[in-house]
Formats: C-alpha cells, structure tokens, sequence
C-alpha cells in the first residue's frame, strides 16, 4: 500500500476540508538528484497558511532536501513551486527570502568571531555613511530577541554560546525577518525544556498570524503536540498526507518506516548484572561544587536524568576525563574482575587506555572527523593503545564487518562522514569505540537527531553490547527513552544522585518528582 502512493489525491492534499484558508505553498511533482541518487522523486504536497505542517520520516526520506529546495539551497529538476498561485524560481537562499521564506536549518551556522547581533543581522546590516551602523545592529538584535524571548546579550560573543542558545540565535535570525513561510529542521535537537516552551510559544504565534510552518521532526510527541497536518516521506517519494487527529504514534510509525515497529526498545536482560565496571564512591566534578555516588556494573545500561543543568553531563564527562574533576574515588574493575589504576584527572587518553569510551552530544563538533571516509573514522578506534612510532592499522575487514553489524546505510566505506544522516553518524561514533575494544561506553544523548528506525537499531546496538559484558551510563534529556532503554535509572538534581529507580518500575511523573522536589517514597515510579 505505501508503495502505491505516488500521485497526491484532493481528500489527502486537503485534510481539513471544511478549513477555508488558503494554499500558501503548492509543491508538485518535485525531482531532485545528485549524481546516481535520486533525493526527490515526482514529490507532490500542500502547505496551508495558519498551520504547522510536519514532514516527516527516516533519515534519507527527503525531507531535508524538500525543504532545501524551498529555501534556495538547491533547485528541481523536475516539478514546479508556487507560492500564493505564482511559480517560484528560487535560484539561491536569498532569492527564497526575497519571496518571504524563512529557513531555520538544523545545521549551526553561527559564527564564534562575530557577536549575537552581528550574527543575527549578517548579510543585511544596518549601515550609515557608508559605515556598520553598531547601534543599530544592537538595537535591532535587542528587539528581535526581545519580541520572541530570548534572554541573551546580543553583545555576546559567537564562540561562548552553547550548542542550545547557538540554535536559539538561528531561531531568532529565522524570524526577524518578515516571512510567510518558516521551515524549521529539527529544531529543539540542543534545547532545554524551557527554551524547548519559548519555542512552542514562538510557533503558535506565527500561526496565529497566518503563517506557514514547516515543522521537520523525528519526535512523534512534538509533532502530535504542535501540528495540524502531517506529511510522510520515504524514500524519497510522499507516502501520505493526513490531519494529526486521524493518526495514532503507531500508524504514523507505520507510514514512516513501512513497517510495523513492535517493539522500539529490545527486552531488558533477563540475568542479574555483574561486577561494577565503575564504582564511584565520591565524584566532585567542579571544585566547590556537589559530589555524586553511583556504581555502573557490567550486563547493564544505567540512565542519567533531571532537569537540564543539574550536573549529569559534568558527570559523564569528569568519568570521561573531558573535565578533569576536582576531587574523585572512583574504583575501576577489567573485564577480568581486577582493579585498575583509574584516575580520570589524567585526561582522556588514560581513560581510554583502560576502556572507557565517551560518545558526546555534539558528534559533528567532538566526535566525528567530517571530512574524513567512514572507514578512517572507524580505524581510529584501533589506534587505542598504539605507540607514535607504531603504524596506524587498516584492518578492511575489521570495518566491513562492523559496518554489517552497525547496519550502516551508505554508498561506500569511503563516503565521507559528513554526507551521512544524523543515525549512521551515531552508529559510526558507536563503532569506533566496538572497533577500539572498550568495555564501558559513557554516552551523551544517545539519539538526538536520530530518526524512529535508527533509534531501535541503536537501542539494539547498545543492549548488545552489555549483553557481551559491556557496561554503558547513557545521559538523556528524553524522559522515554530513558525508562525504555534502561535497566536503572538515576535522577540527578544540583550534582547529587537523589534517585535510583528500576526502569522497569519508573514513570515519567515519578523521574519528574525527583528531579524536582524531594519525593515522598510512595510517589509514582519512586520505590519504597
């Protein structure tokens, strides 16, 4: 059946039919491809003014690619758009926001040298005489970050921004300008839940303003919470156009990988864990600040959770050696059961020397080598341990065979990582470290940026690789995944661990009691 969609029927192009409001924007049968791959194919939909429409579907889908040919980045080979009944001819990104497109695109594209104003009036500054008018540059960054509130000082610097307030000044740069039309590709990825609830605020506005809104989301919960409509694609070709209130997650999951998905999350081991990998009896991260306790043991996958900010990534990272901490007693035991001399104010390489890899949130800017083919980003993993003088190893079965295991889609093991989708780029992260031989994996966000199928096959990889003796302490904003992925559960609330709840047992009310308030014993998912 999903195959067979192809052409885009009235009943589907209109979902609301008694909704008088207007097409804003008319996409029909788009092609796109570059070189033997075709991104788009005979791709045909709507977009309503007033409403917030999603498009959505695995990685490689098209959905990125769709929205790249609105805003300019690229042009059809085949097919029309038309804006308000006229055709468009967008030959650049500044052509489609001369016809009142506006594009927040996933990648980051603040500039650390310059300042929040400046990066939020590029290419369009105020001049006077001929001169950057700097008070004017200021003034407008003020109103702007004012108007959809955002509390951040346009004199700041590019370069001290976090990952999240970055994407907030690329939120901020996508309204300031007086659009019809906003795309917004994936773009609560790096938030925080407040900053996440300015956002949602932000949409309904322009809704409320008969705006059109591209919605691209892999985060069924948002797209049932924020949208009207809902667009499919797959393979790059439409699958289905339907209102949100005539799907359910699991149709929607259906339309977006074609297949039922089951069961997301892999069953819980059946056996007891071992011996601790990681037994931290007192962990200071930051001098003066909380010290944390907890053990992580072998067969199982331990949750980092709370509210934004509380101390878990200071955590995994003080583990990882990423930030040297301030004070620590942390004992460490070999896959043999015996002690190791771990001391993570050493730094990383020590770290990784005993066999503890960290898998951080930000893999484009951390972890991954962009430019670099995936197989040289995996055969890192072999230089563990290796001395300077030491040949670096080319093991091609080595990757191939990971390669299989990781269920990498890909061209070719020489295809550069950066032309990878958000998933396999995960994956290729996560195969380093199999390649590398750890047996302990500290891992941030496991699948930010990931879509629906990516996610159980790296759930899966993560399950098998402590079903093997591994030990994994994964950190997540997503209160879900965390009670589907995980054996335990620790709550972590001003550095301290203030919970340890089996995930089995856990709910999301009772992790949010926790990580709020000091909960009575009796609260939800709190055990006696």
């Amino acid at each position: 059946m999903l195959q067979a969609a192809r052409t885009m029927p009235d009943t589907l192009a209109h979902p609301a039919a008694a909704d008088a409001r207007p097409d804003l924007i008319v996409v029909q049968g788009v092609s796109k491809r570059f070189g033997s791959t075709a991104a788009l194919q005979d791709v045909s939909l709507r977009g309503r003014a007033g409403s917030i429409h999603a498009i959505t579907g695995e990685n490689g889908a098209g959905k990125s690619t769709l929205m790249k040919l609105l805003a300019g980045v690229h042009q059809p080979d085949a097919g029309e758009i038309r804006m308000a009944g006229q055709r468009l001819q967008l030959r650049s990104p500044a052509a489609a926001r001369a016809a009142g497109i506006s594009t927040v695109f996933q990648e980051l594209t603040v500039l650390p040298n310059l300042t929040v104003a400046e990066n939020l009036v590029l290419g369009r500054e105020p001049r006077r005489a001929g001169l950057l008018d700097h008070a004017a540059i200021h003034a407008e960054a003020q109103a702007v970050l004012s108007r959809i509130g955002i509390t951040l000082d346009p004199q700041r610097s590019g370069a001290s921004l976090t990952v999240g307030e970055q994407q907030l000044v690329e939120i901020a740069k996508g309204v300031s300008t007086d659009a019809q039309v906003f795309i917004f590709d994936e773009p609560t990825a790096p938030l925080n839940r407040a900053e996440v609830d300015k956002l949602e605020q932000l949409l309904h506005a322009l809704k409320a303003q008969d705006k059109l809104v591209f919605y691209i989301s892999h985060r069924l919960d948002e797209i049932f919470r924020l949208c009207d409509t809902v667009s499919v694609l797959k393979d790059g070709r439409w699958v289905a156009t339907e209102p949100i209130g005539a799907l359910t997650s699991e149709r929607l999951i259906t339309l977006m990988v074609g297949r039922e998905l089951q069961a997301l999350f892999p069953p819980r081991a059946s056996t007891p864990p071992g011996v601790a990998a990681l037994d931290v009896r007192s962990l200071t991260p930051l001098a003066g600040g909380a010290s944390a306790r907890l053990q992580l043991r072998r067969g199982e996958i331990i949750g980092l959770g709370g509210l934004e900010g509380q101390g878990q990534r200071e955590i995994v990272r003080a583990l990882a050696g990423a930030l040297p901490p301030a004070a620590c007693d942390v004992q460490r035991l070999g896959r043999d059961g015996q002690p190791q001399a771990y001391d993570p104010r050493q730094g990383v390489a020590h770290v990784v020397a005993l066999g503890i890899g960290l898998v951080p949130e930000d893999r484009k800017l951390e972890g991954l080598y962009l430019d670099l083919p995936i197989a040289d980003n995996i055969w890192l993993g072999l230089l563990r341990g290796l001395g300077l003088v030491r040949r670096a190893p080319r093991q091609r079965a080595v990757v191939t065979d990971l390669a299989k295991q990781l269920q990498l889609r890909a061209g070719s093991l020489t295809q550069d990582v950066g032309d990878l989708s958000g998933g396999n780029q995960q994956k290729v992260m996560i195969g380093r470290w199999l390649a590398a031989g750890v047996d302990t994996l500290l891992v941030e966000q496991p699948t930010r940026g990931v879509d629906v199928g990516a996610k159980a096959e790296i759930y899966g990889l993560l399950r098998a690789f402590v079903a093997e003796g591994g030990a994994v302490l994964a950190l997540s904003s997503d209160l879900p995944e965390l009670i589907g992925l995980c054996d335990r559960i620790l709550v972590v609330r001003g550095g301290r661990v203030v919970g340890d709840v089996p995930a089995a047992e856990a709910t999301e009310e009772g992790l949010l009691a926790l990580a709020l308030v000091d909960a009575p014993a009796s609260a939800p998912g709190v055990p006696a």
